[in-house]
């Protein structure tokens, strides 16, 4: 297999998509590039460069600029694919989510279930998460779990390049509304993915390390850093099994409980705020569920229930650290 970005593995997904289906089409801000300007036709290609190169094969019906108004770019989005479209929208941030919330959580995640099963709606929203690129509170943010806890909503949270291209061919071709969110530090991470198209199912978590002594679950680039932290740990004995669930919703917990059954102790690690986080829900589910299996309580490793800061190195302390991570798998074992 070739050796590719998570950034060349998402451009390489939809250009195979839309090669494959006309159907397929990409809206966005600056997705394009060089609208209503002399000069090149193809700019950046969005905010970090995933869409570059689109708009000379396919066009501007296909990649769409939109203007600056995230309602419209997802009220859009929504229409094209009742019409029967397969529109694949670029949120940019994560944090715009405000603007177009009600587009998303009121209107595409309910047409299914308002219809009576007889309306699809095969429309995918990116946008990027996370900290570490200093890019102040508004932009750094982590909010799967408000999309996780709408029905109606699939959320993919991937981690390595290979699971971004096969994620997000399978979110172009699936016929509910899919949130798609990429870290915005991993964009340069390297790995190895086909050139030939491939779809990873959901709901399906990949077992990223192998042990025994406890269970750690994590997602995005905190799947990225546990398996840093079970590798740090090997070295002193401690043998660390890690979850990486790809899918917030639908979630695998059947793996999750197999592996806490095997292990009897379990951390979740969520960049996100404590309450109400991806780290409560698996830990109370859990708990609920597997409770008999635990042999110490379950911890967790999240951000603080503050904002983002905006010093590089506050952020640094504000987000969940290798060190962090095997602090608490440290504390969980010797219980």
């Amino acid at each position: 297999m070739t050796q590719k970005s998570m950034r060349q593995a998402l451009n390489e997904a939809l250009r195979q998509e839309m090669r494959r289906d006309p159907r397929v089409l990409i809206l966005g801000e600056d997705v394009a590039g060089g609208a209503g300007c002399e000069g090149e036709e193809d700019a950046y290609g969005g905010a970090l460069g995933v869409t570059r190169g689109l708009v000379g094969e396919f066009g501007r019906t296909r990649v769409i600029d939109m203007p600056i108004t995230e309602s419209a770019i997802m009220g859009a989005t929504a229409g094209a694919a009742l019409a029967g479209l397969r529109p694949v929208a670029d949120l940019m941030f994560v944090d715009f989510l405000g603007v177009c919330f009600d587009q998303i959580f009121n209107q595409a995640a309910k047409f299914r279930y308002m219809f009576g099963g007889k309306a699809v709606t095969p429309m995918v929203m990116r946008a990027m998460i996370g900290g570490g690129f200093r890019a102040g509170g508004q932009h750094s943010q982590t909010l799967h779990p408000m999309f996780t806890m709408v029905p109606g909503l699939k959320v993919v949270m991937p981690s390595t390049p290979y699971d971004a291209k096969g994620l997000l061919i399978q979110a172009i071709r699936d016929d509910d509304p899919v949130i798609f969110l990429e870290h915005k530090a991993m964009y340069d991470l390297m790995g190895e993915v086909p050139d030939e198209a491939y779809a990873i199912p959901f709901g399906e978590a990949n077992v990223t390390r192998e042990g025994t002594d406890v269970t750690v679950v994590a997602f995005s680039l905190m799947a990225a850093r546990a398996n840093d932290a079970a590798d740090l740990l090997r070295k002193e004995g401690i043998s660390v099994e890690v979850i990486d669930p790809r899918t917030t919703s639908p979630l695998d917990l059947d793996t999750i409980l197999d592996s806490v059954e095997n292990t009897g102790r379990l951390v979740v690690v969520d960049e996100s705020p404590p309450r109400c986080s991806l780290a409560a829900d698996i830990a109370a589910q859990v708990a609920e569920h597997g409770f008999s299996h635990l042999k110490a309580p379950i911890l967790s490793v999240t951000c603080p229930h503050t904002p983002s800061p905006f010093s590089p190195s506050l952020e640094d302390l504000y987000m969940p650290s290798v060190d962090r991570i095997a602090a608490a798998i440290r504390k969980v074992v010797s219980r």
